[in-house]
Order: C-alpha cells, then structure tokens, then sequence
C-alpha cells in the first residue's frame, strides 16, 4: 500500500526506514531521499512509524549521524516492497 501517493512511498518503505532511523515523518522521507511534498499523509506515516517502532524487536539508531544518511532501498528495504 503507498502511504505518499506525491512521493511514491510504500508502507513497508517507512517500515523498514522507521526501524533503521530515528526522527519523524518528514525526518524519514527525507531519509528515503523523498522529502514531503503536499503533507497529507504525514498523519498516517505517523502512526505507521510509531506503530512499526513499538512493535518491533530492532531497536532506532540514536546517532543523528546515521539518521541524516540516506537509506538505499537497494539494502535497507525488503524485496516484498518491490
């Protein structure tokens, strides 16, 4: 399911960028390389992220380092996005 139709951005791209990465929404779109663009979706990409980080067993990266890194779907992302 895409989450941004402006960006193209599917559920299990926030996902995987939610378990990698610390920060909010707009935070991880950037991440992905796709900052927001009209916001409408921001809501819900909240609560996928906040979902996906309570249940799951890897912990966020605290380095702000790493946080401002960009994710490359090529590694991060599981081949099910695709």
């Amino acid at each position: 399911m895409y989450v941004c139709i402006c960006n193209a951005i599917r559920e299990c791209e926030l996902r995987a960028a939610a378990r990698t990465s610390c920060g909010d929404a707009e935070a991880l779109y950037s991440a992905i390389g796709r900052p927001p663009q009209c916001g409408q979706c921001v809501d819900e990409a909240e609560d996928i992220i906040a979902e996906e980080r309570t249940s799951s067993c890897h912990p966020i990266l605290a380095s702000t380092e790493r946080a401002l890194q960009p994710i490359h779907a090529w590694f991060y992302f599981p081949l099910s996005c695709y």
